[in-house]
């Protein structure tokens, strides 16, 4: 069961890291001059783009699998943030596709990928901040309106994705383009990064729903100073023309928040904010132990083969755009 719970978490960072830098990249076509730089833009993220989504396909079906119990839950309790981001993940999948049957449409199509990244980035800054917050779930194992998703902390939350996944496709794009200038941008992304994690921060600290649903501030605490540090080290990479080493760290900023989540709220995968002894725990939330065990042997061939993929599409592609191979260290 932790192991599932944990395998939920790592296929949902992973796809933060891996569409993180889909999302941000579309951000950062609202910078972009002209149609050339766009497409330059898009053509960095097309070899990766599709493939990074089957890492949330996968964790969608952990969680209908594993979990059965906090996937009702959880799309019913924060099923307005949810909506938002898979309404932006469609919207760019289906503009990115578009874009490029229509000459006298790309540019309203490239507004419609900035949206959609934008809405995409938004709402899983959003479902997480709702997860940390907790939720109105009641004895009877419902999750009662949804206004507790309209909260300030789940608005800084969404911002605070917004921005790192700003910095993330900042970074994925100095390793991929021949021009520096993404690298500038992404020194720039920094301060605001940081800004909005430390407005979310004390947002999360004045309110009384996160300090009552935080079961493990102790743990909290090295994980927020991580994710500070990460940016830090991001900034200056780049600022220093490491670009890898700046997508390291902006990789591990994004998988921070996925930690936090867990790690705070530990053992209960949703805390209610109107009865304590209604939340759920992560053993209540799984699934029964011959149905973990079924899902085993299907998932024990399937990490290694998806691992396998994203290695090799890294490695095929690793190149920048204009043939050259990018600097790491």
């Amino acid at each position: 069961m932790t192991i599932w719970y944990g395998l939920l978490g790592l296929f949902f960072a992973a796809y933060l890291v891996l569409g993180g830098y889909d999302y941000g990249s579309g951000l950062l076509l609202a910078r972009s001059r002209n149609n050339a730089d766009r497409r330059a833009v898009l053509t960095a993220v097309g070899p990766f783009f599709l493939g990074n989504e089957v890492w949330l396909v996968a964790a969608v079906g952990i969680l209908f699998g594993a979990f059965p119990m906090l996937e009702g839950e959880l799309l019913s309790g924060l099923y307005p943030a949810v909506a938002l981001a898979l309404a932006g993940v469609l919207t760019v999948t289906a503009a990115v596709q578009l874009r490029s049957r229509t000459d006298h449409a790309r540019a309203a199509w490239d507004r419609v990928v900035i949206a959609g990244s934008a809405l995409a980035a938004l709402g899983w800054g959003a479902v997480l901040g709702g997860l940390l917050q907790g939720v109105p779930l009641h004895e009877d194992g419902h999750v009662e309106g949804v206004s507790h998703v309209v909260t300030p902390f789940a608005a800084a939350s969404a911002v605070t994705l917004l921005t790192l996944a700003a910095v993330h496709g900042a970074a994925f794009l100095t390793l991929r383009l021949p021009e520096a200038g993404h690298a500038r941008i992404g020194r720039r992304l920094v301060p605001w990064a940081l800004a909005a994690v430390a407005a979310t921060t004390v947002v999360g600290v004045l309110s009384a729903r996160v300090r009552d649903a935080v079961q493990r501030p102790a743990a909290a605490v090295p994980l927020l100073c991580l994710l500070v540090a990460a940016l830090v080290v991001a900034g200056g990479a780049l600022a220093r023309g490491r670009p890898g080493v700046g997508f390291a760290a902006t990789s591990v900023a994004l998988v921070v928040p996925v930690a936090l989540v867990g790690v705070a709220t530990w053992p209960y995968a949703l805390v209610s904010t109107v009865d304590p002894a209604a939340s759920l725990t992560v053993a209540d939330a799984a699934a029964s132990g011959p149905t973990l065990r079924l899902l085993s042997w299907l998932a024990v061939p399937l990490i290694p083969v998806l691992l396998s993929f994203q290695m090799m599409s890294w490695w095929v592609f690793r190149g920048r755009i204009d043939g050259r191979a990018p600097v790491y260290w």
